[in-house]
């Protein structure tokens, strides 16, 4: 039957994800069938508007436009391939129902016939209702597959940076580590944990100057992005998702870190290390914050002084009514003063034979306890979940909701506990790895920390001052910088050295020195590892027992 009273029509068509826009065929289908249809009744198609977006959304680009074109060229038909492609909510449906209609245009659908009459309204609204309950249903039974498929240690949600989804034959598509990305996100997330970065600043830093970690839209790493990184236990090896009521459990994905380490990084999160970056931060002055002057103990502060005909880089104290406030100090004196100091840290080449054979005896000892340590947690692990079995029974009787919040935090608490327990069996248990490539780097810093200090790079830098010594450094101007106190391995190598130290012995560690006949005894012992060094003075030379 032709139609005589409209001539001109426009086709919608709306599919509910912009991903069946790109892989599916799902738009092309719909306008294919309409335009099937608009021959039949012997209409023009002037128009195609298309959406990738959910049906149950009122805000669309494409409807928009199409709104607005109806009011300028009235008297026009509207195509749809079905009702659900117009809206899958009534709330929306109907709305927009009228807007088409307050324009003079008339909707039409190979799949329904609409009228004005009472049965064709009632028919119009079942198949609404019907749209929207499919709509839900859908929904409700994807979000009940994806709870399912997380209740089995899987991910189903967007990929976080560092991780990438890979079809896994019989196991569907999980997560698998997508380097280069994955190994820079450990970098962050072992060094924040470790203290190699201080503040979540640092972190942000070393990702923005990272060419390989993604940045957003403007070439920037966000704080926001670094918090979440930072808190995210997929790296660990577990999952965890509140709102469908997974606990935490661990994944099927290889993690990026211990779980411990997760858990260190969470500490550091409560304790409120956080701290903007500061613009007046550079790679100019590394010292700042990490010298702080000898008269009244505040953090040296740093400028560029402007001469007649160039800048000149100063350090200074920064508190008034101190000594040497406003009191300027060369940087060139300052870190030189400080590149004196790492040199004469710096141990001979037999205090580092010596400091190898200490830390492999060590490790020899560490190694050979790993079966009793295993038994150990093993026993720490039953303690814990019997603990566990008891909270659930007094849950049961509970009926206080403050007692049953309690009860269930602490169940919390215990659940995470078993994880770093496990961990920690599991590591026990784990093939001792080669000791010359565990402890080569940081043989190599002990052996020559000047040579870290001298990298371009701010990171570089901060790391030697975290790494040899243990609290800030002091300094007067015109004397240069009072005795410091150095990291662990500095102090022991310094004490069998002989040399003077100004530091307090660390705990578990015991020495005691003697000397008889031109020879000088030192006794270190650490826990139940007892090292007798003997050397000659005379001659430097030095023996391990």
């Amino acid at each position: 039957m032709k139609n005589n009273e409209y001539k001109e029509a426009v086709i919608y068509c709306r599919v509910s994800h912009p991903r069946q826009k790109k892989e599916g065929s799902g738009l092309g289908s719909q306008e294919t069938r309409c335009r099937e249809f608009a021959g039949y009744r012997d209409y023009d198609i002037v128009g195609v508007y298309g959406d990738d977006i959910t049906g149950a959304a009122s805000n669309r680009a494409g409807l928009a436009e199409m709104l607005i074109f109806l009011r300028q060229n009235r008297g026009m038909v509207v195509i749809i391939d079905d009702i659900s492609r117009l809206a899958r909510e009534r709330d929306v449906y109907w709305p927009l129902r009228k807007s088409i209609a307050r324009t003079g245009a008339k909707l039409e659908s190979p799949s329904v016939k609409f009228g004005e009459d009472a049965d064709s309204e009632f028919f119009e609204s079942i198949l609404v209702e019907l749209a929207q309950h499919q709509r839900r249903k859908n929904a409700e039974q994807t979000k009940n597959r994806m709870r399912a498929r997380a209740l089995n240690g899987y991910w189903t949600l967007q990929a976080p940076v560092g991780f990438k989804y890979v079809a896994v034959e019989e196991r569907g598509k999980m997560l698998m580590r997508d380097e280069p990305v994955a190994s820079v996100v450990q970098e962050a997330l072992e060094g924040y944990a470790s203290g190699r970065f201080a503040t979540q600043a640092d972190v942000m830093r070393f990702l923005q100057d990272d060419p390989l970690f993604p940045k957003d839209s403007r070439g920037i790493v966000r704080h926001q992005r670094v918090a979440q990184l930072l808190s995210q236990c997929l790296y660990a090896g577990y999952l965890e998702m509140p709102r469908w009521g997974v606990s935490l459990r661990p994944a099927q994905h290889q993690a990026l870190i211990s779980f411990k380490t997760y858990q260190r990084i969470q500490d550091r999160l409560r304790g409120g290390f956080y701290a903007p970056r500061r613009k007046n931060v550079s790679e100019d002055f590394p010292l700042r914050g990490y010298v702080e002057c000898a008269d009244c103990g505040t953090p040296l502060t740093a400028c560029w002084s402007k001469g007649s005909h160039s800048r000149h880089p100063y350090y200074l104290c920064p508190k008034r009514g101190c000594e040497s406030y406003g009191k300027s100090i060369r940087r060139t004196v300052i870190e030189g003063e400080f590149e004196d100091l790492l040199h004469a840290m710096t141990p001979s080449e037999g205090l580092s034979g010596i400091a190898v054979k200490m830390l492999r005896k060590l490790w020899d000892h560490q190694q050979s306890q790993g079966a009793t340590m295993a038994k150990a947690l093993s026993a720490q692990l039953i303690k814990i979940e019997r603990q566990a079995a008891t909270l659930l029974e007094r849950i049961i009787d509970a009926q206080v909701p403050s007692v049953i919040a309690a009860y269930e935090e602490r169940i919390r608490a215990l659940e995470e506990e078993k994880v770093v327990v496990r961990e920690r069996i599991a590591t026990t248990k784990r093939p001792a790895q080669d000791f010359d490539k565990k402890v080569r780097t940081a043989l190599g810093f002990l052996a020559s920390p000047c040579h870290l200090w001298r990298s371009e790079r701010l990171e570089d830098k901060k790391t030697v001052l975290k790494l040899a010594f243990a609290k800030r450094l002091q300094y007067r101007r015109g004397e240069g910088f009072r005795t410091a106190n150095l990291a662990l391995p500095f102090k022991v190598l310094a004490q069998i050295s002989g040399a003077k130290a100004d530091m307090a012995h660390p705990a578990r560690f015991e020495r005691a020195a003697s000397t008889f006949g031109g020879w000088r005894s030192i006794q270190l012992s650490y826990g139940c590892i007892n090292v007798q060094i003997v050397t000659e003075t005379n001659k430097g030379q030095s023996r391990i027992q």
